[in-house]
């Protein structure tokens, strides 16, 4: 099931029961898989246009009168176009406005660099306030829609629209603020964000079959990040290696690095190399980029031998 329909399932669950949760749109409701949602909820849907900024004033009007909006538009025009509203309208007036950023980072794919927003966690993680919180599949994304419709306060999410490898088993339990470790090691530690986790996991069976033993941990919230079992597991290994769809600088590489500030620990990232997007399919782009699974595996090794 792709992601956005997910997504917008699990709103309507929570439209059904909370009549103050509304949704606004960019004209891209279609894109956002939300479309549907207009003839069930006529009353708690709105199309603002292409007209990013007004949709987040607006936004934040409604959540100063007791409403609940869930803002939607693709990555890069619900955070860097947005960044003011996001900023005085939301954070700083402690709106209670949740932001989907959809297609993030290389899965914008043959919308080209544009529309690739390869700095969009860096952008908000410097807006106080926001919590950030990235999805790796389904199961996971329902997990957490309940408790991000519930929390009181600004949340991006940053959500990968299409179908996704299936990483959590049914009946996984989710904590907003909790990191989830997939898979327990001893010789480095491998943070991961998003759609790269799968990847991550084809690349820790990589290194398993060379003796090397991989701590995998997916950090679906990027921001506040969970510094505790970041430490814990970087002290445990020795080594870290942060993965993400997204600059390697300002995202969860630099978030993780902050955590372990005070940690003699060699860390490197696998992510965009600081660098704009360019048309193409995703499989081609994470070779361009340095993101398949053999270079996750490449970089384990690397940073391995500077322990």
């Amino acid at each position: 099931m792709e992601m956005r329909a997910v997504y917008a399932e699990c709103l309507a669950e929570i439209m059904e029961k909370d009549r103050h949760v509304v949704v606004l749109d960019a004209d891209l409701a279609k894109a956002s898989g939300t479309r549907n949602l207009y003839e069930r909820f006529p009353r708690q849907m709105f199309n603002c246009g292409i007209a990013e900024q007004n949709m987040a004033s607006i936004a934040a009007g409604l959540a100063s009168y007791g409403y609940k909006p869930f803002i939607e538009s693709f990555t890069p025009f619900a955070t860097r176009r947005i960044c003011d509203q996001i900023a005085i309208s939301i954070s700083y007036a402690k709106s209670n406005v949740k932001i989907v950023g959809t297609d993030p980072g290389i899965s914008a794919e043959l919308n080209g660099g544009t529309h690739m927003s390869m700095e969009d966690i860096g952008v908000l993680r410097s807006i106080p306030g926001v919590v950030i919180f990235e999805p790796v599949d389904e199961v996971q994304l329902r997990a957490a829609m309940p408790a991000i419709s519930a929390y009181d306060g600004c949340i991006y999410i940053r959500l990968f629209r299409k179908e996704t490898p299936k990483v959590f088993d049914e009946g996984y339990t989710f904590d907003l603020f909790k990191v989830d470790t997939l898979k327990e090691g001893r010789d480095v530690s491998i943070f991961v964000s998003g759609m790269l986790t799968a990847d991550t996991l084809e690349a820790e069976k990589m290194l398993a079959a060379e003796g090397i033993s991989a701590e995998v941990i997916n950090i679906h919230t990027i921001k506040p990040i969970d510094r505790e079992s970041v430490v814990a597991s970087a002290r445990k290994t020795g080594a870290v290696l942060t993965v993400e769809n997204h600059n390697v600088i300002g995202g969860l590489h630099s978030a993780v690095l902050e955590a372990l500030a005070q940690e003699k620990i060699p860390a490197m990232a696998v992510g965009v190399p600081d660098r704009f997007g360019e048309v193409g399919k995703v499989p081609y782009l994470k070779k361009v980029m340095g993101m398949t699974a053999e270079d996750i595996a490449e970089a384990a090794r690397k940073v391995i031998n500077l322990k």
